[in-house]
């Protein structure tokens, strides 16, 4: 299967094609073939009724006016001979018993005959010969016939005019059909190309889904089948659209009905005297309102009401990476790229800064920063210097809430959502993220981000 197309369109295509291909080549081998029968049978009726003739004329001439006869019936691929003996007949075939019986129907009496032989014979190419023997291989098809004239003379007759050729010019009927092979080939690429092609289209749509739910409706034109898989496609674009909608507002009421009592307790906390049990508190408000914070950016990823607008991806990351200095991060930028991108501006920032944010406080203050685009991809690496995770963990770090206490200390805060955010990011944007270990040790993040 090496060869075998990928897209769908090649597929078809090419069955179609070969289809076609079979029935023209069997349609031009049923063409010639017939071809060639029927010409072998009008030779072969030519040759039974030259012969037959020529015995008939001979029983009714004078053995005087015989030999002047002679150069009249032979010519140069009929020869007729006077007298000789009468030979040994080669092995009866179905051949020589039904040439026999075409001269037979047709002599005026009855005589004795036979068909000494049918062979076929090999004979230079004359190119000036008739178009019988114009053959590509110079096979023909001699027959030899005895018969005995009423005074007991035998006549033999030698004929090479039963030539087995399919045709003079068989590229005129091979050229034809191509012809049609290649209009119907033409034809068949149109027809594919067209019934293919809403396919390409919704896979283009299905695909800008996940960047711009508010693209345009797909058009509901085309056969049945299409309108009725663009409505549905349409359909489904609107009810996300509803639920993103819906739940929009219900984080919204989320974040205010959680962030109400917070307030309130903040307020009662006002009125203890009590500093230590303050302090206490506040941190555990704080923390609460953290976790919300971070839960409702969660959910909110890849639904962010941000819209997306072409960007200069290094001047982003720059600016993101200036930000985390300041925290007292040391970054040593490689790579460089002047690439534009289209995407949420905000959103990329919050991705990128949650990964080196993650790198500073678990791998280092010293973070590599490398800077690819590829294959219509920017794609960045992120290393740093402290311990890595285990490899079972490599996954399972992107899942909300998931801590891991053996290589990230629980006391250095986060709500373990990091992580989870940032790849929700990446692919709402038709990217993603990947983790490895590095083999000199530390963690490396990449990203992938389409341009």
């Amino acid at each position: 299967m090496r060869f075998w197309p990928k897209t769908l369109f090649g597929q078809i295509l090419l069955v179609m094609l070969s289809g076609l291909f079979l029935a023209n080549a069997a349609g031009i081998w049923l063409v010639l073939n017939d071809r060639a029968r029927q010409v072998y049978a009008f030779r072969t009726e030519y040759v039974a009724q030259h012969m037959a003739s020529s015995l008939n004329v001979l029983c009714e001439t004078p053995d005087a006016f015989r030999l002047r006869l002679l150069s009249v019936l032979s010519d140069p691929v009929n020869r007729v001979e006077l007298g000789g003996e009468w030979l040994t007949p080669e092995a009866e075939t179905p051949d020589t018993r039904h040439f026999e019986s075409l001269v037979r129907a047709m002599l005026h009496k009855t005589v004795r005959m036979q068909v000494v032989s049918i062979k076929y014979a090999r004979v230079p190419i004359n190119q000036n010969a008739d178009t019988w023997e114009a053959l590509a291989d110079g096979a023909l098809k001699m027959v030899t016939l005895q018969g005995q004239l009423t005074d007991g003379t035998v006549v033999t007759f030698h004929s090479s005019r039963m030539g087995n050729a399919l045709i003079r010019e068989p590229w005129r009927i091979v050229g034809w059909l191509a012809l049609v092979a290649l209009a119907a080939a033409l034809l068949s690429i149109w027809a594919v190309r067209r019934l293919t092609k809403p396919l390409s289209v919704f896979a283009a749509a299905s695909e800008g889904l996940a960047k711009n739910l508010h693209q345009p409706a797909l058009p509901e034109t085309g056969p049945a089948e299409v309108a009725h898989l663009a409505r549905t496609f349409n359909s489904m674009q609107s009810a996300i659209k509803l639920y993103l909608s819906a739940r929009s507002q219900m984080l919204a009421g989320i974040s205010h009905d959680l962030r109400l009592p917070i307030t309130r307790v903040r307020l009662r906390l006002e009125k203890l005297q009590d500093p230590s049990q303050n302090a206490a508190i506040e941190h555990d408000l704080e923390e609460m309102e953290n976790l919300i914070a971070d839960t409702l950016a969660f959910l909110r990823a890849g639904s962010s009401a941000e819209a997306s607008v072409k960007l200069h991806f290094m001047d982003l990351l720059e600016g993101v990476i200036e930000d985390m200095e300041a925290l007292g991060a040391q970054i040593t930028v490689s790579g460089h790229s002047r690439a534009v991108m289209i995407g949420c501006p905000q959103a990329l920032r919050r991705c990128l800064g949650n990964l080196l944010d993650n790198a500073l406080r678990y791998g280092g203050v010293q973070i590599d920063v490398d800077v690819q685009a590829q294959a219509g991809m920017i794609i960045v690496s992120i290393a740093d210097h402290g311990d890595g995770i285990a490899e079972a963990d490599l996954e399972r770090v992107f899942e909300p809430y998931v801590r891991l206490e053996t290589s990230r200390s629980r006391h250095t805060g986060g709500s373990g959502l990091g992580l989870a955010i940032a790849r929700a990011i990446a692919r709402a944007h038709g990217g993603d993220i990947l983790l490895s270990n590095r083999a000199e040790g530390g963690l490396r993040v990449v990203v992938q981000l389409p341009l």
